[in-house]
């Protein structure tokens, strides 16, 4: 019954602390190493392309770990997989910092990943054990603030610790941190009960090639990768995607979770994250070089004006959760997406020499729709999903936001080298027609009650 109910309070308090300390350097320790690429690439004597392996590493090994270790932590409890991936993320920030080659750093990044996808796999599902069913938005939405907080302070804070140490202290501070985060999980995290099935390593494994696949090939097509070779990764992908498939719908709880992505809100739900999130990158990626090389901005100013999306969103996203606890998530979502559109479209069409304020208040508006999107959606996601299954929908929440954000960079790719002179403005554009499509999916849900 406790599980049904969440944990009492202060348990309750304690726990979402430890959870909001995880997702923050798995979402931090992801968004700082861009800053450093530079300082890295440098002191290790790596050209500048060898060095993207430092992210790249970091962003593959998460992407097909996620719903392996989702489908984990139903097994064998979420808790469990949440300090598994602590301590391994924990372990691989010391080698990180300790790491004196480009390729040693590569390794130990694709280790820290892996520890990553522990931490974020399950985080979601973790928060429903936490909370009441009738409080569950508002667990849902510290998630979502968390998530947003880290990824706008994670350059900020990049800059403040190369400005006083060498680059391995952006991965030494994490080592504190998640000790005390350990000590907090193995006193405050509520354990659940699995349930006594064999895990399914081959679909693992598919799972890994599929996924590894994807990015490669969404990759590939970005940066016009040989076609002969782009052609072979994507008759592999399909083939072995169509078996990893047809090997899921013989499984009674599967490791890719089509029988949630029977449950039509929680399909359409999935389908506004990936929308969604690749209009988001469509736009974080593209806006740098619209206002320096269209604007005529220094990089500092750049900063700056990127700074109020997702400023807003920490106050959007817990407004937004409260009130998913009382209001259709479809709803919410729509109207978070239309201004999340508007705003987009407003970034796109404001003309050569607009003022800062035209700027900020377009940005602002972008991100009050992306967080009255985001909370409800998750938990629309996250509620939807039979409790048992609540790692496979946690699983899918992460796959769907990694999935959008790496079609969504592809596709900045791909346009800057068909139109380098035009392209941040088309890349805007094509945000803000992917999220009229999002807000299109989640009002469907509208029509849709189970």
């Amino acid at each position: 019954m406790e599980a049904e109910q969440g944990i009492p309070v202060p348990q309750r308090y304690w726990a979402i602390v430890v959870i909001a300390l995880g997702i923050t350097l798995a979402v931090l320790d992801g968004a700082i190493a861009n800053v450093a690429l530079p300082t890295i690439a440098k002191d290790l004597r790596a050209s500048a392309a060898s060095s993207i392996w430092v992210v790249n590493a970091y962003q593959l090994s998460v992407t097909i770990s996620l719903l392996p270790l989702a489908s984990l932590g139903d097994r064998i409890g979420y808790r469990r997989v949440y300090l598994g991936g602590l301590a391994l993320f924990t372990a691989a920030s010391l080698g990180c910092a300790l790491a004196g080659s480009l390729p040693a750093l590569a390794l130990v990044r694709v280790v820290q990943g892996f520890g990553a996808a522990g931490i974020m796999s399950v985080n979601t599902a973790l928060v429903r054990t936490i909370y009441p069913p009738t409080q569950l938005g508002r667990g849902v939405s510290i998630n979502a603030m968390v998530v947003a907080i880290s990824s706008a302070v994670g350059p900020t804070a990049a800059s403040a610790i190369l400005s006083v140490a060498p680059w391995p202290w952006l991965f030494a501070v994490n080592v504190p941190i998640g000790i005390l985060a350990i000590a907090g999980a193995l006193r405050a995290l509520p354990t659940n009960a699995g349930y006594d099935a064999p895990y399914d390593y081959l679909s693992a494994a598919m799972n890994a090639v599929v996924f590894g696949l994807l990015i490669f090939t969404i990759d590939g097509l970005g940066h016009g990768e040989a076609s002969g070779w782009l052609i072979a990764q994507v008759l592999v992908l399909f083939g072995v995607g169509y078996v990893f498939v047809r090997r899921q719908l013989t499984r009674p709880a599967p490791l890719l979770p089509i029988d949630l992505l029977k449950i039509p809100i929680f399909a359409l739900s999935i389908a506004t994250s990936v929308c969604s999130f690749c209009a988001q990158m469509l736009a974080y990626v593209a806006l740098p070089f619209f206002f320096q090389n269209v604007l005529d901005f220094d990089q500092v100013r750049t900063g700056l004006l990127i700074t109020p999306w997702p400023f807003v969103i920490i106050f959007a996203a817990p407004i937004a959760g409260v009130l998913s606890d009382r209001y259709s998530a479809g709803m919410l979502g729509g109207i978070g997406l239309i201004a999340l559109t508007i705003g987009l479209a407003l970034l796109a069409t404001m003309g050569a020499h607009p003022s800062v304020f035209s700027i900020v208040w377009r940005m602002a508006l972008c991100g009050a729709g992306f967080g009255m999107f985001q909370s409800p959606n998750n938990r629309q996601m996250l509620s939807s999903a039979p409790r048992e299954r609540s790692g496979g929908a946690s699983g899918m929440l992460g796959t769907a936001r990694l999935t959008g954000q790496t079609v969504g960079a592809a596709l900045v790719a791909l346009i800057f080298g068909v139109s380098p002179q035009h392209g941040p403005v088309i890349a805007l554009t094509l945000a803000s027609a992917v999220a009229g499509l999002a807000a299109i999916v989640s009002l469907l849900r509208l029509r849709t009650q189970h």
